[in-house]
């Protein structure tokens, strides 16, 4: 079967700000703003073949001159989207054109991603039906309760921290997000809504550290002293 895979990059919403002030996205990073280099990893993606770019009302106008300045040609649109990631994803997946039958879903405030990682992921929804970029927790977690009191000590080689891109059939992720929505409940990943269908599992990739989420100023600068050095 034949795909057409498209980019969903989320770069609105409480998720994407460090603070109510503060949108990571448009934040400078190493003369660019973080969200293109999200942007160019997708543009570079031989997997990916159109890009939807969810980003404040506000912003629509200036984020289409900077692709275009940017040389980022597979953006197909650019939409207004939610101070909520939830509402933002499935705002995107109805702007999507018919013929799209996987969409990679990522935010913007991980601007180290690489076109690899994003093939990565893709590849496993075309064999598995899901490719999810996770990173296996290395540390010792408790499970704390109120006051800092360890409740209890979790077998940390089962766990994994997952991450974006999370990339998946089409028409699986439109019926998670619709079950969700339907019962009013608020997801943490997109994942999540795959995992309320009960005939679909969720493939891990394995990701990189350097994938990281922008959420403080010291994320920031390492971010830039990865991505420039």
């Amino acid at each position: 079967m034949e795909h057409v895979t498209w980019g969903l990059i989320v770069a609105c919403g409480k998720s994407e700000q460090m603070s109510p002030e503060v949108d990571i996205p448009f934040l400078d990073l190493g003369g660019k703003p973080v969200l293109t280099y999200s942007l160019l990893a997708y543009e570079k993606c031989q997997e990916i073949d159109g890009i939807v770019l969810l980003v404040a009302k506000e912003r629509i106008e200036s984020v289409q001159t900077m692709a275009q300045m940017f040389g980022c040609s597979k953006i197909r649109k650019v939409l207004a989207g939610s101070s909520h990631r939830q509402s933002s994803v499935t705002a995107g997946l109805k702007a999507l054109d018919e013929d799209v039958t996987l969409v990679s879903v990522h935010e913007a405030s991980r601007p180290c991603i690489t076109p690899d990682l994003i093939s990565e992921t893709v590849k496993a929804t075309k064999r598995y039906g899901s490719g999810v970029a996770a990173l296996q927790v290395p540390d010792v977690i408790k499970e704390v309760k109120k006051g800092l009191t360890v409740k209890e000590t979790l077998d940390h080689h089962s766990l994994w921290a997952v991450q974006s891109p999370q990339t998946f059939r089409r028409e699986a992720l439109v019926k998670g997000y619709d079950l969700a929505n339907r019962r009013k409940l608020s997801l943490e990943d997109d994942a999540s809504a795959i995992e309320l269908l009960d005939k679909d599992e969720v493939h891990l990739i394995e990701s990189q550290p350097r994938n990281f989420k922008i959420r403080t100023p010291d994320d920031l600068r390492n971010a830039a002293f990865l991505l420039h050095s």
